[in-house]
This record gives C-alpha cells, sequence and structure tokens, in this order.
C-alpha cells in the first residue's frame, strides 16, 4: 500500500465536502436518506482520488495524481510494465491525459470499449504495444490475459477486496515470467 498525503488545500477541500455531505444527510427524508448516504461517500471518495473527480471545474491539483505520475515513470525507468485499476473512469481519464503528456505508450479500456477494441487493446498490449494498461476496474471481465505487465497499480480501494484482487490476477495468469508486484494508493484521513 503506497500512502498519498493530501496537501493542505486538498485537506481543506475534502472537510469542506465532509461537512457538506453531513448536512446533505441531515437534510435527505427517510427514504431518500440511504440514497444520500451512498451519493455523498461516492463524492467523498472521488474528492480523495482526485478534486476534479468532485467538482469538475476544481482548479486544485492531485497529490495521488503526483504519487501516481511518479511511481509510473520509475516503473518505466527500470523497464517495466503495468496495469492501472480505477474504479472511477473520470479518473481513468485524468490519468490518460497526463500518460499523453508525458508521450508514453499506452492501452485504455473501460466498461464502454466495444469487443472487438477490447480484444485489439489486449493483443496490442500483449504483443508490447504500451508501457502501461489503464483498465476501469468494472471493466475487467473474463479472458483478460496481460502477463506483459509486473506491476499492477490500485489508484482508488474498491469496496469489496475480491475484486482488487481478481483484477490483480490478469497480470498473474499462465505464461507470466516474472513476480507481479501490486501497489494500492490510499489517501491518508479519508474515507
Amino acid at each position: 500500500m503506497l500512502n498519498v498525503s493530501l496537501s493542505e488545500a486538498e485537506m481543506a477541500f475534502y472537510e469542506a465536502l465532509r461537512r457538506n455531505a453531513l448536512d446533505a444527510i441531515a437534510a435527505a427524508d427517510d427514504q431518500s436518506k440511504r440514497f444520500a448516504v451512498l451519493a455523498q461517500l461516492t463524492k467523498l471518495r472521488q474528492a480523495a482520488c482526485h478534486p476534479r473527480l468532485a467538482e469538475a471545474d476544481s482548479r486544485l491539483g492531485s497529490s495521488k495524481l503526483e504519487l501516481v505520475g511518479d511511481t509510473i515513470l520509475e516503473l518505466l525507468e527500470n523497464g517495466h510494465k503495468a496495469l492501472i485499476f480505477s474504479q472511477f473512469v473520470k479518473h481513468l481519464r485524468i490519468v490518460e491525459q497526463w500518460v499523453k503528456n508525458q508521450g508514453i505508450s499506452y492501452q485504455y479500456l473501460d466498461g464502454q470499449t466495444p469487443g472487438k477494441k477490447r480484444e485489439a487493446a489486449v493483443q496490442a498490449f500483449q504483443n508490447g504495444e504500451g508501457d502501461v494498461f489503464l483498465i476501469s476496474l468494472k471493466a475487467g471481465g473474463t479472458g483478460l490475459n496481460l502477463t506483459e505487465a509486473d506491476y499492477v497499480l490500485h489508484l482508488d480501494p474498491w469496496w469489496n477486496p475480491a475484486v482488487e484482487d481478481r483484477a490483480s490476477d490478469r497480470a498473474h495468469r499462465i505464461g507470466q515470467q516474472r513476480p507481479v508486484t501490486v501497489y494500492r494508493f490510499v489517501s491518508e484521513a479519508t474515507i
């Protein structure tokens, strides 16, 4: 696990969202309270990843993105390839933009990726086209054999750790010749 220390500005933003969440939950009627709780928890979880996930026009930077970026650069510098998972497609898109800006070769897969494109992306990665593979945690499905990667990065914790484990197993398939290392990025003092 890699702990992420949010900046003071990010923590202030997170705390303001937390207080707003408590107010929204308190204001909800009995029938909608559980939906309000889930919506607010999701928003807080997103804010722990990147402020723009909770507030699209936020100009705050992301300490998590900085650490993820540093980790990716270090892995690539040492000849490794990585699978990068997030449950939030918007988060993957932010990381994708960072990857593009760095000129890093990559593949991408989320739940909206059509079957043929999905197969092509997997084959391309397995054939050496891409140093990182950005994947929505929910898009994993079956048949993903990604043994070209020897690192797995989970950008945000999933409610069910077994889902994360199944995602990580994509790199542990038959044909894997190297040890696989799994990193989970967790923002400190957040939900």
